[in-house]
């Protein structure tokens, strides 16, 4: 595999998330989503870098985005994988699969189900600054625009599965019924928001994990590295 692809982890804290989210007082939940992508990532062995409201520079959510893109490869990385923190079903396979396909010369797409995207994979010679800023960014039809500018390029795009991101409260709702597909934290943590209630056995097994996780895993926050 292509050591010179790097992941980018465009992603807010909970504190930044509050202007854009239906359900901003959900910090805990918001945080445990970026403990889990964070771990994702770095499960998948590949250099990262995180870019919070802190790193993002430019007025736009398109600017900002592309912008972080950039100032990847400007540390000399030939690909990058984009993602993000709000679709807790994205497994490391996701981004290994990305990691492969940019390395036969293909771009890579994770759709959502609203018609985003939750990961985008591709290289420099693929990647267009100007093209990028006009893009729909935020609406039904991103995935779809991107899919069509890439195809357009004579590019082949691989799409990878649909899933679930997490916007607003109806999400909140979907994302409670795949709970097998979810952390049993962050299920906790949900039902919570939702007011719902979990199966017993699933609450004792919460418990024992929560206790374990502190008494043998609360070492700190992680260190991100240099950007």
């Amino acid at each position: 595999m292509n050591r010179q692809t790097a992941v980018l982890i465009f992603a807010n804290s909970s504190q930044g998330e509050r202007k854009f989210k239906s359900f901003a007082k959900g910090d805990a939940f918001i945080e445990e989503l970026n403990e889990n992508i964070l771990q994702t990532v770095k499960n998948s062995k590949l250099p990262y870098y995180l870019f919070t409201e802190k790193e993002q520079v430019g007025k736009s959510f398109g600017e900002r985005f592309s912008n972080a893109i950039q100032a990847v490869f400007e540390k000399g990385f030939d690909s990058v994988i984009t993602v993000g923190n709000d679709t807790p079903q994205m497994r490391k396979h996701h981004i290994l699969r990305a990691a492969n396909e940019i390395d036969k010369n293909k771009c890579v797409v994770g759709p959502s189900i609203d018609g985003g995207f939750y990961l985008m994979g591709l290289s420099k010679k693929q990647f267009s600054e100007i093209s990028f800023l006009d893009l729909p960014w935020q609406t039904k039809s991103l995935e779809k625009t991107i899919s069509l500018q890439f195809a357009a390029t004579q590019t082949e795009v691989i799409k990878l599965d649909t899933l679930l991101d997490v916007d607003s409260t109806s999400d909140l709702k979907a994302l409670f019924k795949l709970s097998q597909f979810i952390s049993k934290i962050l299920l906790s943590i949900l039902s919570s928001l939702l007011s719902a209630k979990l199966p017993i056995s699933l609450a004792s097994k919460l418990f024992i994990d929560r206790w374990e996780r502190k008494h043998y895993f609360n070492k700190g926050s992680p260190e991100f590295p240099a950007i």
